[in-house]
């Protein structure tokens, strides 16, 4: 069954969209874990204080793990030698079916490992506070895959994205921001179909993508195991999971996100002008167009107006001939 936020409106949602602030955790997961409920709200320092509370202050590294069948985002916060759960989201809203995204317009919210650096947080156009989680990465790439802003946003709705309220964005986007200020290169975000577990895997054996979701459960694995984020790298088109001081083999290459540039002003008013070129262009030919039908159909209709003219005269001249 489809993840509840594709099915559920977002009013609903927002009626659940409360991020869960979880309590010191072992080390080793436990779904014995109780899960502390946070009132959302998107007042000024609130998320920073609730955290403060769990020794987690604003600015360490962090994490993002998103599930497309629970609909949940994870944001993980570095405490010390490993990565502790900070917060569990509700994803208010995602795009398509479970699998990969594969061409630009189709609708689908991608699978796979990206990351997310200082230029790739938006603070203009449609999805102000908004992260670009790198699509397509080098593993797409490979695959011919293509598209482009793939973003985490707010406003409840997407096609190809994943969506959360603003509240939760604000949130989300405040700590990325201050992490990166803080001196992290940029923020790992592994997005799966759905937690990796061996049950749910042998659940879903028979998906077309099963062989696609085998080579993201290393990288599962491994962070589930020692709570660092995995080296990501992509070997004969595939996805590779190792620590971070890993030596590549001969052929492989890290698997880095597409950075979307950003057009300066400069650029944007060239862009726009050469709009107007077009359209402006496709105005003039279809007034030339319609110039030439009007001068043809003027042209049709005087000939044909001699000719009948012509046939009158000649039928006058046979009946005068006829009488004489």
């Amino acid at each position: 069954m489809k993840a509840l936020g594709l099915a559920a409106s977002c009013t609903l949602w927002m009626l659940a969209a409360t991020p869960l602030l979880l309590p010191d955790l072992d080390l080793t997961p436990s779904p014995a874990n109780a899960h502390q409920v946070v009132p959302e709200t998107s007042e000024a320092g609130a998320v920073d204080l609730r955290l403060a509370a769990k020794g987690i202050p604003p600015g360490l590294p962090l994490m993002i793990r998103i599930f497309k069948a629970e609909s949940q985002l994870e944001l993980w916060a570095k405490k010390g030698a490993r990565f502790e759960l900070a917060a569990v989201y509700p994803i208010c809203n995602w795009s398509g079916s479970l699998g990969p995204k594969k061409t630009e317009g189709d609708r689908q919210s991608p699978e796979g490992f990206y990351s997310v650096g200082p230029s790739q947080l938006h603070t203009k156009g449609r999805w102000p506070r908004s992260l670009d989680i790198g699509y397509p990465n080098t593993f797409d790439r490979a695959h011919d895959r293509t598209g482009s802003y793939i973003l985490v946003h707010g406003g409840c709705t997407t096609t190809g994205c994943y969506a959360m309220t603003n509240a939760q964005m604000e949130e989300i986007y405040a700590l990325s921001d201050a992490a990166l200020q803080g001196g992290q290169d940029s923020i790992p975000v592994h997005v799966f179909p759905f937690r990796m577990t061996e049950a749910n895997m042998a659940t879903r054996k028979d998906s077309e993508w099963s062989p696609f979701w085998a080579t993201l459960k290393p990288g599962y694995d491994l962070f589930e195991r020692m709570r660092m984020p995995p080296r990501i790298s992509v070997c004969e088109k595939q996805y590779v999971a190792t620590h971070e001081d890993a030596v590549l083999p001969d052929g492989c290459e890290d698997n880095v996100s597409r950075v979307q540039p950003t057009l300066r002003p400069v650029q944007k008013i060239a862009r726009h002008a050469r709009r107007l070129r077009r359209v402006a262009s496709r105005t003039r030919a279809r007034r030339v167009a319609s110039r030439a039908a009007r001068r043809a159909q003027a042209t049709r209709k005087g000939r044909n107006k001699r000719i009948a003219t012509q046939k009158h005269r000649h039928a006058a001249a046979s009946s005068v001939r006829r009488y004489d």
